[in-house]
């Protein structure tokens, strides 16, 4: 069941993380909403509120382990719980190698990974004092094969997330779940990370296969609404159409 459960989602400003939040309110979810732009949290706090949903929002850059831990702290002084976090927040800036574009790799650390590693940080000691929780980290199809020409930092971080959700599930999976979400092209603002122009240029025709948000939204839930005594650790979704 979702209905009731304090759910922490970041990156919920746009695509992947708002389409989430629209789709769990509806299911009955309380929602602790996070990402960098305020005005785009509100205006998605305010449409699930007038739709009867529950939902707040706290501004948070994943990349600070104190606007993490804020985020989380909110959930617990809104709702008194915390359920589920999502660690949703991500950026794909894909460039070649030879570009040495070390400004773009570090991004991509700070958020893909340190941001994931800083949003367990703030919700396992909760989990572990209840004695139940549920990571959802997103991931992608990168993380299980690279994505080349031009994804291969890309594909590391995202190998990275791969591997903390699983070595995560084996240390502490007797009470709390940990989910890997790993999708393939889904309609997103994620394509618009990419600044380098010939880069751009296949990534923008790579996505036009892409499936809607909501489709990310529903894996999410089904792994949600399992029994507690099951734990779903990786879906990977993508556009029938993709063969990457």
């Amino acid at each position: 069941m979702i209905a009731n459960k304090v759910i922490v989602i970041t990156g919920a400003s746009s695509g992947l993380g708002e389409a989430t939040a629209k789709y769990l309110a509806k299911k009955g979810a309380m929602l602790v909403l996070g990402a960098r732009r305020e005005d785009n949290l509100k205006d998605i706090v305010n449409e699930i509120t007038a739709n009867g949903g529950k939902a707040v929002y706290q501004v948070t850059d994943v990349t600070r382990k104190d606007d993490v831990l804020a985020l989380v702290d909110k959930a617990i002084s809104t709702y008194g719980k915390l359920d589920v976090i999502i660690n949703n927040a991500g950026i794909m800036p894909i460039a070649p190698m030879a570009e040495v574009r070390t400004d773009e790799w570090d991004s991509m650390i700070d958020i893909n990974i340190k941001g994931v590693l800083y949003g367990i940080a703030a919700a396992l000691p909760i989990f572990i004092k209840q004695q139940s929780g549920h990571f959802i980290n997103l991931g992608s199809v990168a993380g299980i094969k690279v994505f080349s020409p031009g994804g291969t930092v890309y594909s590391g971080t995202k190998y990275a997330v791969r591997a903390i959700s699983d070595g995560l599930r084996q240390e502490v999976g007797g009470t709390i779940r940990t989910t890997t979400i790993e999708p393939g092209a889904v309609d997103s603002e994620l394509k618009h990370s990419t600044k380098h122009s010939a880069s751009a240029v296949n990534v923008n025709a790579f996505y036009e296969k892409a499936i809607p948000a909501d489709t990310v939204a529903k894996a999410i839930a089904f792994a949600i609404e399992q029994p507690a005594d099951v734990d779903i650790n990786e879906i990977v979704l993508r556009p029938t159409v993709q063969d990457f």
